[in-house]
């Protein structure tokens, strides 16, 4: 269990639909005394009857916790942020789950407070929402992104020792930039090739002879479209700078693609399709390699800071995060291989 100095860490969750719901319902069956708020009357009734203490005020949820996880709705995260700093004491750690990093990033730097928060993103999720959808065990086995400032050091080895010993996930840490990159094209891009999809049946004379004949093929590639349509929005319009340059790729492929058919190049198709199951094959069978680093715990944090960062461009995470006698000890994964010392 993870815990503060004098004794058991304590946590709050602001926001408990399906993620926030998930992380508070997972560190309460853990053992970690937690509290939770929403600004929805409903759901903090329905919190209660899971035993958790569900305040009415903001401020009382999060006056004595050592951390804090937003998870409200991406465009009310920076004035939850300035909030939950104002009632919480000084040494909480604040992160978020926010699906784009970019701008609640720049709005702590601006506001003085990345040495507290810690931006993040769990990569896990459901079409469903709610605190009803909420499973404690979302967490197990995905990729959680947290994005360390140098002055924020000490609150990141806290959140990922969390995430790691009460969530079972694999911390990707990473730069705002690199992961709003990053998830435009793993993430965001596909929702909006679900959308198109799915909007096409929609539109279509024949959509209930698609339907009546969808199997597998449409199923998956249309699955978050049933995400909650102002949830999408609001993803896709806080990353619309990288989601239009990352589309633009995809729409060239595509292009790519309907050229080779109307050419009748079965042999370009071909080529195209072996070149994507490359990757589908890669990304079901990863092969990463173990190593072990260290860094002091005080003192220029630049080499620990610079080492943390490569490892999640490089497309690898954090297994183990530890402080003992003046030195942090982490275990990544790479997919090349150990980082260089």
């Amino acid at each position: 269990m993870v815990d503060r100095p004098g004794g058991q860490l304590r946590a709050a969750v602001v926001g408990t639909g399906l993620i926030g719901g998930s992380i508070l319902l997972r560190l309460h069956e853990s053992g970690v005394p937690v509290t939770g708020w929403d600004p929805d009357g409903a759901t903090r009734v329905e919190g209660r009857r899971h035993g958790v203490p569900f305040p009415d005020d903001l401020g009382e949820a999060v006056r004595d916790r050592d951390v804090v996880f937003l998870c409200g709705p991406l465009p009310t995260l920076p004035e939850t942020l300035l909030t939950v700093t104002k009632y919480a004491p000084d040494g909480c750690v604040v992160t978020d789950v926010g699906s784009t990093k970019g701008s609640v990033s720049a709005f702590a730097v601006e506001h003085g407070l990345t040495d507290r928060f810690v931006p993040g993103h769990p990569m896990a999720g459901t079409e469903r929402s709610g605190l009803t959808a909420a499973a404690p065990a979302l967490f197990e086995g995905a990729a959680w992104v947290l994005c360390p400032a140098a002055e924020g050091l000490p609150a990141f080895r806290l959140l990922v020792d969390l995430v790691l010993d009460v969530f079972a996930a694999r911390v990707v840490p990473m730069t705002p930039s690199v992961h709003d990159s990053v998830v435009a094209l793993s993430s965001h891009v596909p929702h909006l090739l679900a959308g198109g999809l799915a909007g096409a049946v929609a539109g279509s004379a024949v959509r209930d002879a698609v339907l009546g004949l969808a199997a597998g093929s449409f199923r998956d590639g249309t699955r978050v479209a049933g995400t909650p349509a102002k949830r999408t929005a609001d993803m896709l319009f806080n990353n619309r700078e990288q989601v239009v340059r990352q589309l633009d790729q995809v729409t060239a492929v595509l292009g790519e693609l309907a050229e080779a058919l109307r050419g009748d190049d079965i042999d370009a198709l071909v080529g195209h399709y072996r070149r994507a199951g490359e990757v589908r094959a890669a990304l079901l069978d990863r092969d990463l390699h173990p190593h072990h680093r260290a860094f002091p715990v005080d003192g220029d944090h630049a080499a620990e800071l610079a080492y943390l960062l490569e490892l999640g461009a490089a497309g690898g995470y954090l297994t183990r995060c530890r402080v003992d006698a003046g030195a942090v000890s982490y275990t990544g994964h790479r997919p090349d291989g150990p980082a260089a010392s």
